[in-house]
């Protein structure tokens, strides 16, 4: 019978669509990379998606964040997709956790529920103790490297973190992931050299903070806030998806 996801059907099989229904992924970070990742996994027919985020949507998210929209600046992300997601897919099951997954807080999540795990978070340490936690779970996971500060979506590439060049974020990662005893991780990269941002006191976030009341890590304690398109995160989020969809499928 016609439904919203027969097209894919198509291309994958009706058993293949019963894996993507029955599957649950957790999607830590719904920003720039993660809500493509999210509602690309939502359109596939992923039954159950778990969103880890504390962030609210702000102003200068809407130039590449699929959530941000100016009615949905100021409302927590994991809201704003699960509203997007439920738009999609009225059955999906959509759990929230308004959270920023640290080392501190990383033993109360249970990773062994889901079936896979997307990294799109922009924060080394809890990158690495998300990779740990991931993987002492036995629960597959991918990992996102650096999308700010580039312009060209043609560079990312589909490797194990220990095969990547070029990305500074991928080089720290290896030499962490060497010291925790890791030895493979799926990610997605770019072989594109990161550009350094334009920054003044006149587009600076760190000097003008525009984020919403109650918002918790402004990019005020950043070392650097990163430049960004519409076009970069959006293509590492839905390559992001297309490789969980394909190895959920197998």
């Amino acid at each position: 019978m016609l439904n919203e996801f027969s097209r894919t059907e198509l291309l994958l099989g009706a058993p293949a669509m019963q894996k993507l229904q029955e599957a649950t992924v957790a999607v830590f970070g719904i920003g720039g990379v993660g809500s493509y990742t999210v509602e690309a996994l939502a359109r596939s027919g992923v039954g159950g998606l778990a969103l880890f985020d504390d962030d609210k949507v702000c102003l200068t998210n809407i130039n590449r964040q699929l959530i941000a929209t100016r009615k949905t600046v100021g409302k927590p992300k994991v809201e704003a997709m699960r509203d997007r997601i439920l738009d999609i897919n009225p059955s999906a099951n959509v759990t929230l956790y308004p959270t920023f997954y640290t080392a501190e807080n990383a033993d109360t999540f249970d990773l062994s529920q889901f079936s896979y795990v997307v990294d799109a978070i922009d924060t080394v340490s809890s990158k690495l103790i998300l990779i740990e936690k991931a993987k002492a779970a036995g629960v597959p996971i991918i990992s996102c490297m650096g999308a700010g500060n580039k312009l060209d979506p043609t560079k990312f590439e589909v490797a194990d973190i220990f095969s990547t060049s070029v990305c500074p974020l991928a080089r720290v990662m290896r030499n962490e992931l060497r010291k925790r005893g890791i030895q493979s991780l799926k990610v997605v990269y770019s072989k594109e050299p990161p550009l350094t941002p334009i920054d003044d006191d006149a587009n600076s976030c760190k000097h003008n903070c525009i984020c919403p009341p109650g918002t918790k890590r402004k990019c005020t304690i950043r070392r650097q806030v990163p430049g960004s398109t519409a076009f970069v995160p959006s293509v590492a989020g839905l390559i992001l998806a297309g490789e969980v969809v394909k190895d959920l499928i197998q």
